[in-house]
């Protein structure tokens, strides 16, 4: 059985190999949960005109993410029936120029939780506040507020959970449950 970081570099390495070779700026980065796979490259900034002001820069920057996105469309599209049918996951895809991000397409998958009162009421505190226009967006909110403020540590935890994930692979039961009578079988 594969490890979740196995399985990630696999599917990062077939993503390196498998995308047209000028599609991105050297490899792309690939995340990948239960149920989405999101690649995100980086694209050529346009050369600007001497003295370009800021908002113009920012202006060719999202003319040029737009132009990307509908020229490699096809391309995209065909990647992506491939690896959807090879590892049963949906794939989006974002890209980075200069100093800016987008994600073009990508799942809003629901997540089942339990909520005690006082935290409904947080809640709906921040739809009532108009920070989300549900408790669906306000929980999404406070969790993106808790990678901005604890993303380091979140990065420890999962550091960690890749360590103990490493040593169970190398436990004792990873014998095919055949256990080791010391040579003293029921014979």
């Amino acid at each position: 059985m594969s490890t979740r970081e196995e399985l990630i570099e696999k599917t990062r390495g077939w993503f390196t190999g498998r995308l047209p070779e000028d599609l991105f700026e050297g490899a792309p980065e690939v995340t990948v949960d239960r149920e989405e796979i999101t690649v995100v490259g980086r694209i050529p900034e346009p050369t600007y005109a001497e003295g370009a002001s800021e908002a113009e820069k920012a202006a060719a920057v999202e003319g040029r993410i737009k132009e990307f996105r509908e020229r490699t469309r096809e391309a995209r599209m065909a990647v992506a029936r491939d690896a959807e049918h090879k590892f049963r996951r949906k794939v989006s895809w974002g890209v980075r120029c200069g100093d800016q991000g987008r994600l073009y397409t990508h799942l809003s998958v629901p997540v089942m939780t339990r909520l005690k009162q006082p935290e409904r009421a947080l809640l709906d505190t921040l739809v009532d506040g108009g920070v989300a226009r549900s408790r669906s967006e306000a929980l999404a909110w406070c969790v993106r507020l808790v990678e901005k403020h604890a993303g380091d540590w979140v990065g420890d935890l999962r550091d960690a959970m890749r360590k103990v994930e490493e040593v169970r692979e190398t436990g004792p039961d990873r014998d095919g449950g055949q256990a080791d009578d010391g040579g003293h079988g029921d014979a």
